[in-house]
């Protein structure tokens, strides 16, 4: 069995699409519908890479662009796109939106860079006319307050119709990939509104105590991202431990080995040792119980702490959670330290864009290298690790209870992307965007997760510029560059969205 499948099946969107034109040119110019419903085809299949389609096809009246929106209501579409293929009257799509509340993207795409000027007849402009329709258009969304927005560029074609009278070969060109990026974010970012709908977290424990940022209200969270919050207790996670036997603890070593380098004696930090056998037995035995705990809840994601009593029981379940819950966070099921459940929704975001997430804090600053160390005592996600994280022993939780495992790790180095999802005074949520680039600085060997980050200003002019937004003191570390994609995320999600 592969042990990096994951638990859930990846959500698609659904998503909208029709074309539009004018009846009255179909009789006048021959063959021109046919082309605008080619062109409508070529973009459904494209489409088709990022998510469930429903093209209706070609509309041309006001009384089609009703039964347009009751057939898009009918599908429980996320997201519909207007191929804006020539012109159209706005009388004739405004009804489509307001019927679907759906968010709606014109796309302007061009099927050509340049018209044959020499020979381009008016039904042979006609299909290249879709910037035409997009300014009245937007006068008529605005006037009736439905948000919109516009995808400008090329077609991208990779062969010319036979109709055409100039070269429609545009799928290399600027204009062209940088429209098709912007579409995929667009229906990319749908996908993540589609599945925290229908996403469970699970909220195990308490807060850290005195952790201010951190306290939520559940149902703001779910108000304002339609997640489900199911509140869990330490006890039922006990008794999954009970009940766990030798050959689950077995294979639960296998895929420890598999996923992590054992470490020996920090070199360093006398508290950071070789993880003891009885250790690692116990971190499997707690892994296999917040799987079956995982599966049982059908739990999408996870934010977890336990303080405990010391010498308690739970104090020392609890400190057995960082592994186990890295294994979870690379199999899709992202789990957030301290309860902190906007963070374990800034993780969840990252990981249905399929870019990683890793929970994470400022660790140090390096002013030498001007980069920021961001890392945390563990959960990491493995799947955007730079080669093996390590395990190893922790002789003491620093600023908390027990002993244990922790996961020491860095993001590969390249492009990264943290988001951070915060609170406002007025209860709302808001996301803060950062583009920088995971450096080859050095790191501590201390059992924590810890990249050299490198912003793109000076650490103190970064910092002075976060704190000044009020973050939440965690965040969620992705590979790439994504501010485009999370700000589209924010859009959908009706989220105000900064990137510094």
């Amino acid at each position: 069995m592969n042990k990096l499948l994951p638990l859930k099946d990846t959500v698609k969107p659904r998503i909208g699409l029709y074309t539009i034109g004018l009846q009255a040119y179909w009789n006048q110019f021959p063959g021109l519908r046919e082309r605008l419903i080619e062109y409508g085809e070529f973009i459904e299949k494209k489409m088709s890479a990022w998510g469930e389609i429903y093209n209706y096809g070609l509309v041309d009246t006001v009384g089609e662009g009703r039964n347009v929106g009751e057939w898009l209501n009918s599908n429980n579409v996320d997201l519909v796109f207007c191929h804006a293929a020539t012109y159209s009257t706005s009388s004739t799509v405004l009804p489509i939106h307001q019927i679907c509340k759906a968010p709606v993207i014109f796309l302007n795409l061009q099927p050509s860079a340049r018209i044959n000027y020499d020979q381009t007849t008016t039904g042979e402009w006609l299909a290249h006319c879709g910037a035409c329709p997009i300014p009245e258009f937007s006068n008529a969304f605005n006037r009736a307050e439905i948000p919109f927005h516009v995808v400008n560029g090329l077609l991208g074609l990779n062969y010319t119709p036979a109709i055409s009278l100039t070269n429609e070969i545009t799928h290399e060109r600027k204009e062209a990939i940088r429209a098709w990026k912007e579409i995929s974010e667009w229906i990319r970012a749908a996908a993540v509104s589609r599945t925290l709908q229908s996403s469970r977290f699970g909220f195990l424990g308490n807060t850290y105590s005195g952790m201010l940022d951190m306290y939520s209200d559940f149902t703001m969270l779910q108000a304002q991202t339609g997640i489900h919050i199911e509140v869990l207790e330490m006890c039922e996670l006990n008794q999954l431990v009970s009940e766990v036997s030798e050959s689950e603890i077995s294979e639960k070593m296998d895929e420890i080995f598999e996923m992590f380098e054992i470490s020996g004696d920090s070199p360093s930090d006398p508290i950071a040792k070789k993880p003891s056998q009885d250790q690692m037995e116990w971190s499997c035995k707690v892994a296999a119980a917040q799987e079956k705990l995982v599966r049982e809840c059908n739990l999408d994601a996870l934010s977890y702490y336990y303080h405990g009593s010391p010498g308690g029981e739970y104090e020392k379940l609890q400190s057995g959670f960082i592994v186990g819950h890295s294994l979870l966070t690379a199999r899709g099921i992202p789990c957030a330290g301290e309860g902190d459940l906007k963070t374990a929704l800034a993780m969840k975001i990252c990981d249905i864009l399929g870019v990683g997430g890793s929970f994470s804090e400022i660790v140090v600053v390096d002013y030498e290298d001007e980069t920021i160390l961001l890392g945390h005592d563990g959960p990491f996600h493995i799947a955007i690790s730079e080669g093996k994280p390590i395990l190893r022993g922790m002789g003491l939780y620093h600023g908390k209870q027990g002993t244990g495992v922790s996961v020491e790790a860095k993001v590969k180095s390249g492009p990264l992307t943290t988001l951070n999802v915060t609170q406002t005074g007025n209860g709302k949520l808001k996301l803060i965007i950062s583009e920088a680039e995971s450096t080859n600085g050095p790191t501590m060997k201390i059992g924590n997760t810890q990249t050299p980050v490198k912003f793109k200003k000076h650490p103190d002019e970064y910092m002075t510029q976060w704190f000044a937004e009020a973050p939440t003191h965690h965040c969620a570390i992705s590979i790439g560059h994504n501010a485009s994609l999370f700000e589209k995320v924010g859009k959908l999600l009706n989220i105000p969205t900064v990137t510094l």
